[in-house]
C-alpha cells in the first residue's frame, strides 16, 4: 500500500552528513510527515566512514547532486516538500524550480546566481577552499575552528566543538566554486528558476548572524522571487548562525517551518492522494 504521508525530503549542504537531519526526521514522523534524509551520491552511511573515504564525493558538482535527488523524487508515489540547508537549500531551489516538489524550504541557502551581494564574512568562510583552486577537484575537510567561524560562530565554543566532532564530513570543493563564479558563467549549475509562476510555495530562512550565507545574501535571492506570483516568503532568526538547524536551537526552526508548511495547506496526511 502507497504511504498516504506526505513525503519531505531533506537535503544537507557541505559538511554536515545525512544524518544530522535525525532531530527533523523524527518531528516531522509525529507530525504525520513521511521523513527522507538521503545523503549526497557517494556519501557512506556514516559520519566515521565518510571520513575514512572523502575520495568518494570529490568531483561532485551541484548538478550531479541535483539529479541525485530529483532520482530520488521521481521514485516516490507524490511529490514531496523539499527541506535544504546550505546547499541543500540552493539544490532545493533548483528542484522546486523544475517542478520536482509541492513546496520547498531554502535554509541559510547557498548563493544562486544572480545575487551579487558578497560579504567579506563569506568570503573569510569559503577561503578554505576557494583558496586553493586544486579544491575543484577535491573533498575538503574542515578544522574545528574553520568550523567555528563559518557554523559555529553564534554558540559556545563548546557546542560548536562538538557538532564539529560528530557530525562533520569532507565535502566536494565543487560546488562552491560553481556559486562563486554562478555570475560569470552563461550556464551556471547555481542558476534557478526564479521567475517560474507554477511552482509550489517556497520559504527563505535566514539566520542573520550566519558567516557562512550572510542574511543579505538571503534577502537578495528573495528579491530575485519578485517577479513570480507564486508564493515566496522570507522568515529571518535573529542571532542564529550556519548551526541553526543542528544547534540547540533547531526546534524553533523546524517548528516555523512545519507551521508555515500547515499555513500552505500541507499537512501530514495527504488527503489528496488517499
Amino acid at each position: 500500500m502507497p504511504d498516504p504521508r506526505t513525503p519531505v525530503v531533506l537535503i544537507h549542504g557541505l559538511w554536515l552528513h545525512a544524518t544530522s537531519w535525525q532531530p527533523w526526521a523524527d518531528l516531522a514522523d509525529e507530525q504525520g510527515y513521511q521523513p527522507l534524509a538521503p545523503g549526497w551520491p557517494g556519501e557512506a552511511a556514516t559520519v566515521a566512514e565518510a571520513r575514512r573515504h572523502p575520495e568518494a564525493v570529490a568531483g561532485l558538482g551541484i548538478d550531479e547532486v541535483t539529479e541525485h535527488y530529483a532520482g530520488i523524487i521521481r521514485g516516490l508515489d507524490r511529490p514531496p516538500v523539499l527541506i535544504g540547508h546550505s546547499f541543500g537549500g540552493l539544490i532545493a531551489q533548483k528542484l522546486l524550480g523544475a517542478g520536482l516538489g509541492r513546496a520547498a524550504v531554502a535554509i541559510d541557502p547557498a548563493q544562486i546566481k544572480g545575487v551579487k551581494a558578497l560579504p567579506p564574512a563569506q568570503l573569510r568562510a569559503g577561503f578554505p577552499v576557494l583558496g586553493n583552486p586544486a579544491n575543484r577537484g577535491r573533498a575538503v575537510s574542515l578544522t574545528a575552528a574553520q568550523f567555528r567561524y563559518g557554523f559555529g560562530n553564534a554558540l559556545e565554543r563548546g557546542e560548536s566543538d562538538d557538532l564539529y566532532e560528530r557530525l562533520t564530513i569532507p565535502s566536494p570543493g565543487r560546488p562552491l566554486f560553481q556559486a562563486a563564479f554562478a555570475n560569470f558563467a552563461r550556464r551556471s549549475p547555481a542558476a534557478v528558476a526564479t521567475g517560474n509562476a507554477e511552482r509550489g510555495p517556497l520559504l527563505l530562512v535566514s539566520g542573520q548572524a550566519d558567516h557562512t550565507v550572510p542574511d543579505v545574501v538571503t534577502r537578495s535571492a528573495y528579491k530575485l522571487y519578485g517577479d513570480s506570483p507564486a508564493v515566496t516568503e522570507l522568515k529571518q532568526f535573529p542571532d542564529r548562525g550556519h548551526s541553526l538547524v543542528v544547534d540547540h536551537g533547531w526546534r524553533a526552526v523546524a517548528d516555523h517551518v512545519l507551521g508555515w508548511l500547515a499555513r500552505q495547506g500541507i499537512p501530514g496526511r495527504d488527503t489528496r492522494h488517499p
